[in-house]
This record gives structure tokens, sequence and C-alpha cells, in this order.
């Protein structure tokens, strides 16, 4: 999508639709105070008034509620109302004119990431009419987005657009059935993000060396699939100082829970348990597109999780990447098994701090719903800057403790851990301390995001696929490029 900045007044923007944006109690800009449907539009935080100038044809009211309530979060939603009314207008182009403080570059990119986001549809399996003839009544597509005022935010607005749109690249791979994205499938766009971008580089290790690299999660989880498992590692040469940062993200393409199979009922929704990878993946696309200068190593761990003749079988014992013994007494609690092969793995790469991004148990949904991504980590300040990184860019997340008795959870009786404790407590944090298991003390952070990459409802992402995490990851990243990591 094309996106851009320019000190023109609304009533002479060159675009399909301008959207105007209007505080609660407050007056339209010059020029469209009187035109039809002015009347209409008082600023009231989500509505959208349609008003009919003189110049241009069409133009749009955007409230924004009382002024001292807003915040960039409230712009991403101003211009998503605003990118879904071009749509429904079948408007190409569409003009935002930011609040009169709103020229900032945040404000500026938060309209910008709004827009685009909610821009976003999945309909490539479908025909190009709907069988009865009426193709044309479906919206039409957004294609350039303007930003009237503050042309001093054009560097801001251009990296809300690049890493607007990974975030939606992220929610296709999130959005595709599992017989399209499978590990080849993600292993194949890590190796064309590292075609695009010369200072990426791929390597993608199959089911041969992860059995002989000593991986025994990623492999005993991927047994009873007839897909193969693939280790992806992209390594990003940004030219920063320090130690390379690192990306872990979960990638089971479809997960059925193995031997310990899920309720049939919302099966079909498992195709996005590798939302962590869409997100780690797509981060590093848009880190790399940004020339962001740090060094960076992605690793992900993919595989489908299926029940057979071969699947692995509770009660079983297996042996990770660093040595430890796990007995398996849950194959629905596969995630914490592969990620602990990749996190030891991106240890021996030397990557620190290291944060992982896994759709990893449903108890945070329960605990914080889809508002916030549940956060653990061993470190005060990365968990500090990841926090503060989710609250800029809307991607929330809410740290949860450690504590050692959450230790005793993990040990297991015949081996050294389990990955399912026989009593129900605390299911993410000990989930998150199983993790640290395989950390070696090195600067981490976890990411449950089970219930905020799906289904959350807001007006820039709806229902289904948020891309969450890709956002926040950039940010993280050129926070962490800009200060000393050592």
């Amino acid at each position: 999508m094309r996106v851009e900045t320019a000190d023109t007044a609304p009533t002479e923007a060159d675009a399909e639709l301008v959207a105007v944006t209007l505080f609660k109690g407050e007056e339209l800009p010059d020029g469209l105070r009187e035109a039809r449907g002015a009347g209409d539009a008082r600023g009231e935080y989500r509505k959208a008034v349609v008003l009919h100038p003189d110049r241009p044809e069409r133009a749009l009211g955007v409230g924004l509620g009382p002024r001292d309530e807003f915040d960039p979060e409230r712009a991403r939603v101003a211009g998503a109302i605003a990118a879904r009314n071009a749509a429904a207008l079948k408007a190409g182009s569409l003009a935002v004119l930011p609040p009169d403080e709103g020229g900032s570059g945040d404000v500026a990119a938060a309209l910008v990431e709004g827009a685009i986001l909610a821009s976003y549809r999945f309909d490539r399996f479908k025909s190009s009419g709907d069988g009865d003839g009426d193709a044309e009544a479906k919206p039409g597509r957004l294609e350039s987005i303007t930003v009237l005022g503050g042309s001093e935010a054009g560097g801001r607005v251009e990296a809300a657009r690049i890493a607007s749109e990974a975030a939606n690249r992220a929610r296709e791979l999130q959005d595709l059935p599992s017989n399209v994205v499978t590990p080849t499938f993600l292993a194949e766009r890590a190796e064309a993000i590292a075609a695009e971008h010369a200072a990426i580089s791929a390597e993608v290790i199959g089911p041969a060396e992860i059995a002989s690299k000593g991986m025994g999660g990623l492999e005993a989880v991927s047994k009873g699939s007839d897909e193969e498992s693939r280790l992806i590692v992209l390594r990003y040469a940004g030219g920063g100082d320090g130690t390379p940062l690192g990306l872990v993200g979960k990638g089971v393409t479809f997960d059925t829970g193995g031997i310990s199979i899920k309720p049939a009922g919302s099966m079909h929704e498992m195709k996005m348990d590798m939302s962590g990878a869409a997100a780690v993946l797509e981060a590093v696309a848009a880190i790399a597109e940004l020339g962001l200068p740090l060094e960076l190593i992605a690793v992900v761990p993919a595989t489908e999780n299926m029940p057979s003749g071969h699947a692995t079988k509770p009660g079983d014992i297996i042996t990770q990447l660093n040595g430890k013994t796990v007995e398996v007494n849950n194959t629905d609690a596969e995630g914490r098994l592969i990620l602990a092969d990749a996190l030891a793995y991106a240890v021996e790469l030397g990557a620190e701090p290291i944060v992982d991004l896994a759709t990893l148990t449903g108890a945070v949904l329960v605990a914080l719903g889809s508002t916030y991504a549940g956060l653990v980590a061993n470190d005060d300040e990365l968990a500090a800057r990841i926090t503060e990184a989710g609250e800029r860019t809307g991607e929330l997340a809410w740290r949860l403790p450690l504590h050692p008795e959450f230790k005793e959870l993990t040990k297991g009786t015949a081996a050294d851990l389990t990955n399912a404790a026989a009593k129900r407590k605390a299911s993410t944090i000990y989930a998150a301390s199983f993790l640290e298991e395989f950390v070696d003390g090195r600067r981490w952070a976890h990411l449950d995001i089970a219930g905020t990459a799906w289904d959350v409802g807001r007006e820039y992402v709806g229902k289904g696929p948020t891309g969450y995490g890709v956002r926040l990851l950039v940010e993280l990243a050129r926070e962490l490029s800009d200060s000393d990591r050592q």
C-alpha cells in the first residue's frame, strides 16, 4: 500500500475519501462545517458520519471522544474506522487529517497502523463472484493513504506502514489452512524473506539433523505426523554492537493434541497454533526492511502435532537439546517441548536477550482474556521494555510472576521435568517456568499469546487473526538498537 504525508487542507486533498478526526464537542475544520451531515458530527468516540461538502465530493467525520481521553490507541481505532468506511464506499484512496496536536509522529503512525490493519482481507480461496452475480457489492480495496499535515512525521508513517504490512502478512499465515501452511511452507517463507533482504540469511534443518543434534522435544512432537518437521533459523546482520537479540516463535502448524486429543468442537482453529512463528518471521522481515542497526537470530521450531501409531505417548520420556529429560505426561502440552529445544539452540547460537512468543496455554485466556498477552521474564529491564513497546503499539502485555515454588510443579518423577504438572495450578506461569529451564540463565522473556493472537474483536483487527507480536517485536528491536544491550 502506498502511504505518504502531505501539507494539504482536507478540502484540497486528492483522495476518493477524506476523513477528518474530531474531538467530542469541537468543530469540524474550515470548509466542512457547512457540509451536508456536518450537524451529526459530534466527535463521539467510534462514531463516523459521512459528509457531503462542495469539495471533496465525500468526507467522513470520525469521532475521537473527549480530548483529555485521547491517546494513540484511539487514533488507531479512528484510522481503522476510516479505512472500513473507505472500503464500504469503494474508495481506493484515503486521506486522513489527524487532530490538531496529532501532527506528532506517534499519532500519525497510529492512524496509519489502524487503517492498514483494518484493510486486511482474507479471500484468496473465494471465487470472484458470490454465485448470485453481485460481485460489485463487495467492498473495495484501499490502495493509498495520505496523512494530511505534519509532513515531518513522514519517517514514522513509513515505519508504521512497514510494520503494519508485516503484521498483515503474519495474519495471512495464521489464516491459511494447515494443508497449505505446513512446516515446509514456513521454511519456504523464511527462505523467501532471506532472498528479499541481503542482510538476512536462512538455515533450514530437517528431521535427520534435528534428531542428530539431540532435539528430542521437536522430534517427539513430530513423530505422529506425515509432515516432516523443520527447525528454521534466520540471522539478520544489521551491524549493531553486542550480542544478537534472539526471537523464538512456536510453529505448530496444526495441533490435534496428539494422543491427548483435543475436543472436536473448535479443533479447526488449531491451524493458528503457529501464530508465534508467523509473528517472528514477519517481524524479522520488517526489521530488515527498516534497516535497524542490530544483530538478530530467530529460531522457529515447526511441526504438526498428530495422533498415529508412531506418535509419542503419554508417559514417554525424552531428552531435550540441553540434556534435560522430560516426562511427556500430556501430548497436548507440546508447545513447551519444541520451544525448549529452540530456546536451547538460541542459547547455543549466542543470543541474548531472548524473547519467545507462543500460543501456549488456554489458561492465559482465562486469566487475561484477549486484551493482554501473558508476560513472564527473568529480567526486570527486559520485561519493562516489552511492556512499554506493547503500550506504544497497542499490543498489551501483563507481567506474571516467577517464583521458586513454581519450579516444584515442573519436577518429574522418573525424569528431570514433566511437561504437565499433576496439579492444575498457575498453568501459564508453570509453562513459562518450564521454559526457563532451557535458557541457561540468559536474559529471557516469554509472551503467551494464546488469548491475543486470534479473535480479539478490536476495530483494527476484528475477528480472526491479529498478527499480535509483529509490531511489538519491531518496536522492541528499534528500542534495543538505540541502546547498549551489553
